[in-house]
């Protein structure tokens, strides 16, 4: 998002040429000018500005105790101070109330523009700082929002995005408070986190690839109210969030077959594990964080068989190796997830072509006597 500034000088040729060089600086968005420190700060009392370029020596009100005024009632704001003289005091008392730079006129063009990087540097790191700060402080008790965004990202959900960021903007703004010019850095913060538990928890090595911090944002060309300001920063947030899940799913659809491979590798290996019990397609599905029927198609796809089929393979598998015990047919049925012996008998001859006695009998001789005091 661009940035807001006031030029503050009694002189009003060089407050016109300065306003119009702060201006042409790309990522400032407005800039107005007044003629001295009163009438900036019963402005800034209805508007909203990020960095103020002041002149030291003015009637009624001198730079240095607008800046004063402006670290206490608007401490988000930085300062840039012009001035005719080159007198060490004021470049002291410039520096003590922080102010980025102190830039003697004739203002060179060069001279401003570093002095306004230096500006907006400072209140980038700053937010960034701030933001990542307020992500650290709430998103324990918010980890069911980033599973959610998890979810959706790995199951290509790209229809439930818009409604999710909207959850999610609710959800940050209260995180800011009155510094609501942080909503747009918190968004950020927001998609590195999730875009770091989403590669960790698929195993990729793509999170470098990506980054979510974006000052080309469109701004007003003009001054904002600070009635709608809240407005413009949280529509820049939301604007952010839009294009960081672009950029995921962008990524993820790059990544294409080995995401699906990595996926459905994911998906056998917890049949594998857990066959033996009662599992139902939901959860085998909440075991990637898929729909059940992203789940079902994708694997499919990847496999040429359905869950199901997979699921009976796994278990016909073990049931097989387990015929080769003293284990009653009843008990093998219950030890590969069958609570009805009957139809695991009817599974088994459909996949073998032989029932569990049958099998033992032609397979294994040896166990005949054994399924003889079975039957």
């Amino acid at each position: 998002m661009s940035y807001y500034a006031v030029v503050v000088d009694d002189e009003h040729l060089i407050r016109t040429s300065l306003t119009s060089k702060v201006g042409g600086y790309p990522a400032i968005s407005a800039a107005e000018a007044f003629a001295n420190g009163y009438k900036c700060l019963d402005w800034l009392d209805s508007f909203y500005a990020d960095i103020c370029i002041t002149d030291v020596q003015m009637s009624h009100m001198n730079g240095l105790e607008l800046i004063h005024q402006i670290n206490l009632r608007y401490p988000w704001m930085v300062c840039i101070v012009v001035s005719s003289y080159d007198d060490f005091s004021y470049v002291k008392t410039s520096l003590q109330l922080n102010a980025i730079d102190y830039i003697l006129k004739p203002i060179e063009q060069s001279a401003l523009n570093q002095a306004l990087n230096v500006s907006v540097e400072r209140l980038r790191r700053s937010r960034s700082h701030q933001a990542t700060d307020i992500l650290m402080k709430h998103i324990a008790q918010h980890a069911f929002l980033v599973e959610r965004w998890i979810t959706i990202l790995k199951a290509m959900r790209a229809d439930e995005a818009k409604p999710l960021i909207e959850e999610t903007l609710s959800t940050l703004e209260p995180w800011v408070g009155h510094r609501f010019y942080l909503i747009k850095e918190l968004s950020e913060a927001w998609l590195e986190f999730v875009w770091g538990k989403l590669t960790q928890a698929m195993a990729l090595q793509r999170a470098g690839e990506l980054s979510f911090s974006n000052d080309s944002d469109e701004a007003p060309r003009e001054a904002v109210p600070n009635a709608d300001i809240l407005r413009v920063f949280r529509d820049a947030a939301g604007r952010r969030l839009e294009e960081g899940v672009t950029q995921m799913f962008t990524v993820l659809r790059g990544i294409g077959g080995n995401h699906s491979h990595l996926m459905v590798e994911q998906v056998k290996r917890y049949m594998e594990a857990h066959y033996a019990g009662k599992i139902s397609l939901q959860d085998i599905a909440d075991s990637v964080s898929f729909s059940r029927t992203y789940l079902a198609n994708l694997f499919k796809q990847e496999t040429g068989m359905t869950v199901w089929n997979y699921l009976l393979v796994i278990r016909m598998e073990n049931a097989k190796a387990l015929l080769n015990s003293s284990l009653k047919s009843y008990e093998i049925a219950e030890k590969v997830g069958y609570d009805n012996s009957i139809h695991f008998s009817k599974l088994f001859k459909d996949y073998y072509g032989l029932s569990p006695m049958e099998y033992r009998r032609r397979i294994l001789p040896k166990k005949a006597d054994g399924i003889n005091k079975e039957g």
